[in-house]
C-alpha cells in the first residue's frame, strides 16, 4: 500500500505544479478587450477566439484531479492513524472530576468544606 501512496502524492505534486504554471499563463478579463480590436489573435494556435476556453478546460480537469488525490491522501492519512491505535499506541483517557477520589492510603487531604473549600476548587497560592 506505501507504493500507491507515494504515486498519489507524486501526482498530487505534479499537478499543483502544472495548476500554478496554467494559472499563471492565463490572461485576465482586461486583456480580452485589446483582442477585439485587432490584437493579432487571428494568428495564433489556438484560433481567433485565443486560448481561454482551452486553458480554462485544462484548469478545470486539472484542478478535479487535484481534489481526488487531495481526498485519497486523506482517506490513506485515516486509515495509517487507525492502524496506529491498534498497534498499542497509548490513547488519552478523560478522568471523571465529578466522583470523590479516595483518600484510604492517607495521601494529601483534599480541602474540606470546613476549610472554605467545596472540595472541586483549586486551592489558592499563598
Amino acid at each position: 500500500m506505501d507504493w500507491m501512496e507515494t504515486l498519489v502524492v507524486v501526482v498530487h505534486v505534479v499537478i499543483a505544479v502544472a495548476l500554478v504554471g496554467l494559472i499563471l499563463i492565463q490572461q485576465g478579463k482586461g486583456a480580452d478587450a485589446g483582442a477585439a480590436f485587432g490584437g493579432g489573435a487571428s494568428q495564433t494556435v489556438f484560433g481567433s477566439q485565443g486560448s481561454g476556453s482551452f486553458l480554462t478546460r485544462v484548469t478545470s480537469i486539472l484542478a478535479l484531479v487535484f481534489f481526488i488525490t487531495s481526498f485519497s491522501l486523506a482517506i490513506f492519512a485515516k486509515q495509517r492513524a487507525e492502524v496506529a491505535g491498534q498497534a498499542g499506541v497509548p490513547m488519552v483517557e478523560q478522568v471523571d472530576r465529578s466522583a470523590p477520589a479516595d483518600d484510604a492510603e492517607g495521601g494529601a487531604p483534599s480541602l474540606s468544606e470546613e476549610e472554605g473549600g467545596d472540595g472541586d476548587s483549586i486551592p489558592e497560592l499563598e
